[in-house]
């Protein structure tokens, strides 16, 4: 269980990393402890959503809003954008049990992407088997984010198909 009380990608077996690979850097350890921000981690996210909402670079970070599934308030968070085959694509880099994941779910998909203007989007969840070419470009992109995963940005494609279960991935699409 997290602090929180719900269960946590690395506080179960149903994660299978455990801890979070993040965590073996004392610097990183400042900002992610068992797969959550901490207080300092939440600030910095805070920071980096209002300077990427702007539209300021770099161009594949944006801010992502989704509708609370407790509160239905707008909720911000920085993202990165990875793009394979034209397709535009966001990972989450702390598992299926990240807040953000869980409100993209309970909203049916329906969010805002704010890189200097808003869009309205859809997020369209990718099966585990199509993930892992966007997990690897993910991961050469999201310089802090690939932190969280235990492969690196030079790893072959089947070492990110072996982990495409943990790390959920959504294609984005115009609204329905």
């Amino acid at each position: 269980m997290d602090a929180g009380g719900r269960p946590g990608p690395g506080n179960g077996p149903e994660h299978g990393l455990t801890p979070d690979p993040a965590e073996r850097s004392a610097y990183m350890r400042l900002f992610y402890r068992g797969w959550r921000p901490t207080r300092l981690g939440r600030w910095v996210n805070a920071v980096q959503c209002w300077y990427s909402g702007l539209g300021l670079p770099p161009h594949f970070q944006v801010a992502l809003e989704v509708r609370g599934r407790r509160s239905g308030r707008a909720r911000a968070k920085a993202v990165v954008v990875a793009t394979v085959d034209g397709e535009r694509y966001l990972v989450s880099m702390l598992g299926r049990h990240s807040d953000w994941v869980s409100n993209v779910e309970a909203a049916q998909g329906s969010a805002v992407i704010r890189h200097g203007r808003r869009r309205q989007v859809h997020l369209v969840p990718v099966p585990t088997g199509q993930r892992a070419p966007v997990l690897r470009e993910y991961v050469r992109l999201a310089t802090s984010g690939r932190q969280h995963f235990p492969v690196g940005p030079g790893a072959p494609l089947s070492e990110f198909e072996s982990i495409a279960e943990v790390y959920p991935v959504y294609r984005i699409d115009p609204p329905p």
